[in-house]
């Protein structure tokens, strides 16, 4: 990043590019963050907070040539009308399903992402899902909230289970955070198994992984290939005791679908830190199951995992400026 940003020192500062930080206030939403590297690498950093319709979107990108999104939807028609000063679209983000490549490609606009900025943060959470499961924590509190003390003064009332032996399924479990996943799950005695494309040692058929997995976790990009990977009936071939987590994004499963199977008790519960509308509609039965721990997209939350999230943003400028972009994906 210095050598960097010594080239960037070489460039007269009126020459330097106009940066525009669309949605702030999705990612600095405590003002904890610190973004002075990302001020350094641009010319100029105009900071909007709300989260911007498509309309907005055209408003806060005029003068600018480095356009900074947070996971709201950008369209191809959106696109289309930018302005021609429009050279890079920076996604603060490892996803980019929001995104129209084809419509940006088309306008001849750069896109980057941020890959593995929170791969330890969202392994993590996986794990903290599993821990609060093996343990029934959640429904532990929701007991005492509501002035039963049962589990104090009878035998235990809800499941409790050691992690150890049990076999962790990752679906597309080689990438980045899937493999942070395998570790962490390794080190408590699970046995982890994954799905794969290509050949690895512990990777079994989708339909064997359902089967014989205690924990089933999502970790596949969102693509025409694996929406609502999860449903009715890749739902129905997992065991009646095991639980699912969903780290990714909310469309790998039909949650019409999970929401029936949840309410069966065909499966034991979900943990989910996405949804396929975040945040799900004020009535929608994820909010009240008692076999769901629902959380609101957390995984990429935490102080220090937004943090690098912009400094890799501030690389990534830095590197465009230097005439060398880096994490280009169209």
């Amino acid at each position: 990043f210095s050598k960097l940003l010594q080239h960037r020192a070489a460039v007269p500062r009126a020459a330097m590019p106009k940066a525009v930080l669309v949605n702030a206030g999705r990612l600095d939403f405590d003002k904890g963050l610190d973004l002075a590297r990302l001020e350094s690498a641009a010319g100029e950093l105009v900071r909007f907070e709300p989260d911007a319709s498509p309309e907005e979107i055209l408003e806060r990108v005029q003068g600018a040539e480095i356009v900074i999104f947070k996971e709201i939807p950008v369209p191809g028609d959106i696109i289309a009308r930018f302005p021609d000063c429009v050279k890079v679209i920076q996604e603060a983000g490892t996803g980019f399903n929001n995104i129209d490549l084809a419509a940006a490609k088309a306008k001849g606009i750069t896109v980057c992402n941020c890959p593995a900025y929170s791969s330890d943060a969202v392994a993590q959470l996986v794990i903290t899902y599993m821990l609060n499961f093996s343990c029934s924590l959640v429904p532990q509190m929701r007991m005492l909230q509501s002035g039963n003390k049962d589990n104090f003064t009878k035998h235990m009332q809800v499941p409790h289970f050691e992690l150890a032996g049990k076999t962790l399924g990752l679906i597309a479990g080689s990438g980045d955070i899937g493999s942070k996943v395998a570790q962490l799950g390794v080190a408590l005695g699970m046995k982890v198994i994954i799905t794969s494309r290509s050949p690895k040692p512990n990777a079994v058929p989708l339909d064997e992984l359902l089967a014989t997995s205690d924990f089933v976790s999502l970790h596949c990009p969102l693509n025409d290939d694996t929406k609502y990977i999860m449903n009715k009936d890749t739902l129905s071939k997992m065991k009646p005791t095991a639980f699912l987590i969903n780290t990714g994004r909310g469309a790998l499963i039909n949650e019409s679908d999970l929401i029936e199977v949840l309410k069966a008790r065909k499966i034991a519960g979900a943990g989910l830190d996405v949804q396929e509308a975040e945040p799900p509609v004020p009535d929608n039965p994820l909010y009240t199951l008692d076999n769901v721990i629902l959380t609101p997209h957390i995984g990429w939350k935490r102080l220090e995992t937004r943090q690098r999230l912009m400094d890799i943003v501030a690389d990534n400028v830095a590197a465009y400026v230097a005439g060398k972009p880096v994490n280009v994906v169209c």
